[in-house]
């Protein structure tokens, strides 16, 4: 096997996969080779595309597990499967209707579970099987204050991942990738103004906020041959991580004025 990232004629879904990290994930991933069709509720003005070629577009309410089965077998083969849509908005626990919260989790977690249910079925009757990636999050790793629901359910993907992984081998390799925060077109609502982002990225050990492509180019890798000893596992995407708080509440080895 050479060391080479080649997803030529294969088959990429990418859900979510018109805006924000799904758009990075879908060019990512047509640069790399892969035939892609990008899954939303709603189609956009524009398709991604990339290295001259543009994805396909299906609707698909991915939370719907008898439209996710018709998808899939509507397929000439499916080789990858990106589970990346999801998104909450800012909503603590006490606030809001309950019915608001679980919906939070059917998005960001029984969705993920129907698509990968419905692509399973293909991958393990076809030639190579397949790969299941999961788009999870810090907030599933570490406290979430008001997104709760999204980390709960994001602790919940990287279980399902992990779970996947074992009753699927050995013809699916079912990996997540943890992302930190990444700025896309809606960053302003997450951190405010440019003044906001910059110095949200300050506290990033790299310095910036991770692209949407960043995302992509680490699918392309888990989708690729390169990875094919890789199941079960969850790939840190944060940039270094964030410094601990107490270190700046801590007086140890502090300069006096």
């Amino acid at each position: 096997m050479s060391l080479s990232l080649d997803l030529t004629g294969r088959l990429a879904v990418v859900t979510g996969g018109v805006r924000g990290v799904g758009l990075g994930i879908s060019r990512a991933l047509l640069d790399a080779g892969a035939e892609v069709v990008a899954v939303a509720r709603r189609e956009p003005e524009s398709l991604p595309s990339a290295s001259g070629r543009t994805a396909r577009f299906a609707s698909l309410d991915v939370r719907d597990p008898a439209a996710a089965e018709a998808f899939f077998d509507g397929l000439e083969r499916v080789d990858v499967l990106v589970n990346n849509a999801g998104g909450t908005p800012f909503l603590p626990v006490a606030e809001g209707e309950v019915r608001t919260h679980t919906k939070i989790i059917e998005l960001n977690l029984t969705s993920a579970l129907i698509m990968s249910r419905a692509a399973n079925a293909r991958m393990q009757a076809q030639d190579g099987g397949g790969s299941i990636i999961m788009i999870s999050s810090v907030s599933g790793v570490r406290p979430s204050p008001g997104t709760a629901a999204y980390g709960a359910a994001k602790a919940g993907l990287d279980n399902l991942a992990t779970s996947l992984a074992v009753e699927w081998a050995p013809r699916v390799r079912v990996n997540s990738l943890t992302l930190g925060m990444v700025r896309t077109e809606q960053s302003h609502l997450h951190y405010g103004d440019e003044d906001g982002i910059a110095a949200v990225a300050g506290t990033v050990p790299l310095g910036r906020l991770a692209d949407p492509y960043d995302i992509g180019a680490a699918c392309a890798f888990l989708a690729s041959d390169l990875a094919g000893y890789i199941s079960g596992s969850a790939l840190l995407l944060h940039g270094g991580g964030e410094r601990p708080a107490f270190l700046d509440a801590a007086n140890v080895n502090k300069k006096e004025d």
